[in-house]
């Protein structure tokens, strides 16, 4: 199952940007064995200001057609870790080729996306900066796997 992060804004070189690559280039080489992977970064801008809308509009047309539409967002459901790995697994033996997880700009998601989409995930009540969002469901990505291979980084 190949997994996208579709999000908005360009993420400047830099520590993300490194975190993110070696993140998911772990997951990559973990997840290929489980079925999981590769993942990409796939970014998109509105740069007429369109707001929340045009920026759904972007997102949706940067997603892989016929993917599982994952939002991350505050009021999304909690998972621990090893119920997000549970969660992907399933995806994956339900027979879904792609998952797109989709983050939105500075005001959000729209509410006509979130509503259309099949999960919605959230990092805790907090709002995160979009940057750091990424990082942390790239992390995730690659503890999942390693959870659903059986690997000992994470330590529950």
């Amino acid at each position: 199952m190949r997994v996208a992060i579709v999000a908005v804004g360009r993420l400047r070189a830099g520590p993300e940007a490194d975190l993110i690559a070696d993140y998911l280039d772990r997951f990559g080489k973990t997840g290929r064995s489980l079925g999981l992977g590769p993942a990409q970064v796939l970014e998109v801008e509105d740069k007429k200001g369109g707001g929340m809308e045009a920026e759904a509009a972007l997102l949706e047309r940067a997603a892989p057609g016929g993917a599982l539409l994952i939002t991350l967002d505050e009021r999304g459901g909690l998972l621990s870790s090893p119920e997000f790995a549970g969660k992907l697994a399933g995806w994956r033996d339900a027979g879904r080729q792609d998952v797109a997880f989709v983050i939105g700009g500075a005001d959000g998601l729209a509410p006509a996306l979130r509503a259309r989409a099949d999960f919605s995930l959230s990092f805790g009540r907090m709002v995160w900066p979009h940057m750091l969002a990424r990082v942390m469901l790239a992390e995730q990505l690659y503890r999942a796997a390693t959870i659903l291979a059986g690997g000992p980084y994470h330590r529950a």
